[in-house]
């Protein structure tokens, strides 16, 4: 068994949807874990979620399409309010991105109302950071501070500061097909010393395909070659990571 831990199955056509969601059953995949970017997106993911019983869902708002309306972030309430639905299990995926956005204030009001609801829901949050590591170190350990929550940070390709203060703060670290790029050499020495009670992996599909199928579109199928590279890296049989990471995954989504 293998739990995709994060995808974006919104991007898949209603033609394509039960073909990808059937290849990931063939090749073990029995959970996956659709991952919402912006409230608009919330109704179809819901519907998804409710149509295949091994598809469960965030709700949040990508750091990059934090936006201010009427003067405010995406409110607590209305996040806690999508909540209700028995396949929501996390929020997110928030966080920071300063790769491309200067809008530095907005994101950092937006993580903190992901924060928030996360504290009052009690779901784990599903974290982003790209170009962002000190910030993303300071936001976490002051808002820790102010109340603790659970989480994972997603798509993990930062630094090994990032990865062990995430750890010490009791979150997760989760690694995606980055980890099977040649040039990925840093990353993989963090996936092979990280605790593996905290270690998660996921797709991101339909970006960062693994190799041998970089540049092309990713789906949870094709979750196999992280797996198969964390054994390498851990010096395990491909089942055991599957049953790592899949016992944590439910120790922080479905306790």
């Amino acid at each position: 068994m293998i739990i995709d831990s994060h995808c974006h199955l919104i991007y898949c056509s209603d033609e394509e949807m039960p073909e990808v969601i059937s290849r990931a059953e063939q090749n073990g995949v029995k959970i996956l874990h659709n991952i919402c970017i912006s409230i608009d997106d919330v109704p179809k993911l819901l519907k998804i979620s409710s149509s295949y019983d091994q598809v469960y869902s965030s709700v949040g708002v990508h750091p990059l399409d934090a936006t201010i309306e009427n003067g405010k972030c995406i409110h607590v309430d209305e996040l806690v309010e999508f909540t209700k639905s028995q396949k929501v299990i996390s929020i997110g995926e928030t966080g920071l991105d300063f790769y491309k956005s200067d809008k530095k204030s907005y994101q950092k009001k937006s993580f903190a109302s992901h924060i928030e609801a996360a504290r009052i829901t009690g779901l784990p949050l599903v974290i982003h950071t790209r170009n962002a590591d000190n910030e993303m170190i300071d936001m976490l350990k002051s808002e820790m501070r102010t109340g603790t929550f659970s989480g994972v940070m997603h798509c993990f390709a930062s630094s090994k500061e990032l990865a062990y203060q995430a750890i010490d703060l009791g979150l997760y670290i989760s690694f995606s097909g980055i980890i099977t790029f040649k040039n990925a050499n840093l990353l993989r020495k963090i996936a092979q010393d990280v605790p593996r009670e905290r270690v998660l992996v996921e797709t991101d599909a339909p970006y960062l395909s693994p190799e041998p199928y970089r540049g092309k579109k990713n789906e949870p199928a094709m979750i196999k070659y992280i797996v198969n590279c964390l054994a390498e890296l851990w010096n395990e049989s491909p089942d055991k990571v599957a049953e790592i990471t899949t016992s944590n995954f439910f120790r922080l989504f479905l306790p």
